[in-house]
């Protein structure tokens, strides 16, 4: 990167999503909604201080200082809220709140838990009904697969478009399952297969049906780039090029020889070359927190990195790198997944309080978005999505990967466990 990026702390939540005092991993990406105690507003017993008090602190003095330079004010805005409702500050949430719902992106704070404590606040209710009114649900998917496997913890979805077979990885168990039109689902790696990591994003070679796989250690330790062959067999895997803390998520193609993939707790995006199998840090424009969906337009020209700011446009012909502007009263932050499809980019975002996936439609540079279609909002199809994939003009993705339900690499509550579900949405032309 051209700047080097500060080091911001999400709060885990759902992959939403981050570790305590460092970006951790999936988004689910970008905060996991942790329960707080259910002190009200106005209480005058003063509630228990979270044990990531000082990387609270920590966090909101750097967006804070962020604030005049950041594409997205609104991200930053409920980023704040949400550690200040953490802390347990209800006024300060509150004015974050005011700000953000007045600039009528999106944000709908009743989706997030950590905003508990204001639940029963007049001026909370009224933030609600307010997005509410501007935004309402949408229903347009419906389930096209059911996973009866509930411990998986799926983060990353791929498909074969020549088979139409989708493959899906893992977290807790740390495999790769592949899924077939007719529904069965049978071990793509099996579990214990490989001494794998926890498997994050997942893409399909369509020259030879190969497979390639990120791993994503919340601990930023043995993170790998790795590669199967059509049949499962593991040929390829590749550790990062420096030391430190490092969380392989997403990925993109280009071409035989070439890989794009984000580093999310290193804030980098990798040229992989398979021929050299060396890594190249991508310059930006500047700098990226928590970098997770990756997309690559159909002529290969055009690559776009999420971050929990906004979207970022590399042109890979000269290396030009510019913000995409997602115009006024909408967001385009918190892209978990990230897809191209007909000069339009195709997103799941789980980081505006309740999740939704989004189709932004661009202009012919695809530098701005000129229509926003939202696809699926506030409906249990979106109870906790973090990735997808394309196949034809339908949208995959996974419902409800219940991440939230996975902390230090165990489940949390094994009877909270459900079937994940897999929807399928309608794209637009």
């Amino acid at each position: 990167m051209a700047v080097k990026p500060i080091d911001i702390s999400f709060v885990y939540i759902l992959e939403t999503q981050m570790r305590v005092g460092i970006l951790a991993r999936h988004a689910a990406s970008f905060f996991v909604y942790l329960s707080l105690a259910s002190a009200q507003p106005n209480q005058a017993t003063t509630p228990t201080p979270p044990s990531d008090t000082a990387e609270l602190k920590q966090e909101i003095e750097q967006v804070e200082a962020l604030m005049p330079t950041l594409p997205d004010r609104g991200a930053a805005l409920f980023l704040l809220a949400h550690d200040y409702a953490r802390m347990g500050n209800t006024a300060e949430a509150l004015s974050s709140l005011k700000q953000c719902i007045q600039l009528e992106e999106g944000f709908d704070p009743e989706g997030d838990p950590a905003f508990e404590p204001l639940r029963s606040a007049r001026e909370f209710q009224e933030l609600v009904e307010r997005v509410h009114g501007r935004y309402p649900a949408v229903h347009h998917a419906h389930v096209a697969f059911s996973v009866k496997e509930k411990d998986l913890i799926p983060e990353g979805l791929a498909v074969d478009r020549k088979s139409s077979r989708l493959y899906m990885g893992s977290l807790n168990l740390r495999k790769i399952v592949k899924i077939t039109t007719s529904g069965d689902v049978s071990d793509f790696v099996r579990a214990g297969q490989y001494k794998l990591g926890p498997i994050c994003g997942l893409k399909v070679d369509g020259g030879d049906a190969s497979l390639w796989a990120n791993t994503c250690p919340d601990n930023g330790v043995g993170a790998e780039l790795l590669h199967f062959d059509r049949t499962g067999r593991l040929t390829e895997r590749f550790s990062p090029p420096t030391s430190g803390q490092h969380l392989f998520n997403d990925l993109v193609l280009r071409g035989k020889d070439e890989i794009y993939l984000t580093d999310s707790l290193a804030n980098r995006v990798y040229r992989f070359d398979h021929k050299s199998h060396r890594f190249s840090e991508v310059r930006l424009a500047r700098g990226i927190y928590y970098p997770n969906g990756i997309a690559l337009s159909d002529d290969g020209n055009l690559l776009y990195v999420a971050d929990a700011f906004g979207i970022l446009q590399i042109n890979l012909r000269d290396g030009n790198t510019q913000e995409v502007d997602s115009g006024r009263s909408n967001t385009i932050s918190g892209a978990d997944g990230l897809y191209w499809y007909r000069n339009s980019l195709i997103a799941i975002q789980n980081s505006l309080g309740s999740s939704r996936v989004a189709q932004f439609r661009l202009s012919p540079d695809g530098l701005r978005v000129t229509a926003v279609i939202t696809l699926e909002y506030r409906s249990p199809l979106v109870a906790l999505p973090t990735t997808g994939a394309i196949h034809g003009s339908m949208f995959y993705f996974m419902s409800n990967t219940q991440v939230d339900n996975f902390k230090d690499n165990k489940i949390v509550d094994p009877a909270k466990l459900e079937s994940v579900r897999i929807s399928v949405v309608q794209l637009q032309h």
